[in-house]
Formats: structure tokens, C-alpha cells, sequence
């Protein structure tokens, strides 16, 4: 995964952890692509102090993630409920049996709802 979407992505689970500054500073460079000048000048600090706190915000999301797996734990069950509606949707398509199709849609209904 390209690093700039992997760092996006990580911002969205673990921003809370993240002091104002570097949640600002991850915001704008990552999610609205300003560039270390323009952050600067919107943060009142120096180029370099905006490299050192997205560096030093980088490695944060990284260490959260390493640490807690959150979005790790998301992925994997997105991709199973991906798979239960899948297999569910299978049944439905495909049996005669009227109680397995009625607990096939039950359980695609509530995989469904889960995803939401």
C-alpha cells in the first residue's frame, strides 16, 4: 500500500491519540496536500518544525498500529463479512430448501448491517 494513503488511513484510527499540532499537521499534508512551506505558514513554525512533527506523527501512527492493530483487525473483518454476504448470497442463488435460504438471508441481512 502506497505510503501516503497507509498514513491517511492510520490518521483516521488512531487521530484522538495524536496531540492538536500534529493532528493539524498530519490534516494538511496528508488529507489537503499542502506542502511543508505552506504548513509553516499556517502553523506559525519552521519548515524543519513541520517536518519533525509529521516525521514524529508518522511514526506515532505506526507504533499505535503496531501496537494496538486496529486497522489490521478492521481489514480482516471487512474482508470476512465481505466473504459471510458472499457465501450467504451463494446459498440464497442457489438452494431449494426454503429454511436455509430464510437463515441464508438472515445472516446476509445481519453482515450487511454490520459493514454499515
Amino acid at each position: 500500500m502506497e505510503k501516503n494513503i497507509e498514513i491517511s488511513l492510520l490518521f483516521d484510527f488512531y487521530k484522538p491519540l495524536l496531540t492538536e499540532s500534529q493532528q493539524q499537521a498530519v490534516e494538511l499534508y496528508y488529507n489537503d496536500d499542502y506542502s511543508l512551506a505552506e504548513i509553516a505558514q499556517e502553523m506559525n513554525i519552521t519548515r524543519q518544525g513541520v517536518r519533525d512533527l509529521v516525521k514524529r506523527s508518522e511514526n506515532l501512527l505506526f507504533a499505535y498500529e503496531e501496537k494496538l492493530g486496529l486497522f489490521k483487525r478492521f481489514n480482516l473483518i471487512e474482508n470476512g463479512l465481505d466473504e459471510i454476504c458472499s457465501l450467504a448470497q451463494n446459498i440464497i442463488d442457489k438452494t431449494d430448501d426454503s429454511s436455509a435460504k430464510s437463515n441464508a438471508q438472515k445472516i446476509l441481512t445481519f453482515a450487511e448491517g454490520l459493514k454499515e
